[in-house]
């Protein structure tokens, strides 16, 4: 599944809305059955974010090959990380 810009900027305003304080993985997950979801600690990954919010970098994952791999294409995207930053 291919992230469209409508998804993302759903998902960036789950990530900076009120509702980020909340349990925003499960909705996340919920909204977006398609993608595969991984949440992890933002000092986990070492590459680069695809975006960068107050409390939550997004790295897009591309598994459609042998061997997943983060990308920054949205097209790509068959997953995301959701990398919590420490505030």
């Amino acid at each position: 599944m291919a992230l469209s810009d409508s998804d993302l900027t759903e998902i960036e305003q789950l990530l900076t809305g009120e509702a980020a304080s909340g349990p925003v993985f499960a909705e996340l997950r919920r909204r977006f059955p398609a993608l595969s979801w991984t949440q992890c600690d933002a000092s986990d990954v070492t590459e680069e974010p695809f975006r960068t919010y107050s409390t939550y970098d997004i790295h897009l994952l591309d598994t459609a090959d042998h061997c997943a791999h983060i990308t920054l294409d949205p097209a790509s995207a068959t997953g995301v990380i959701l990398a919590r930053r420490s505030v």
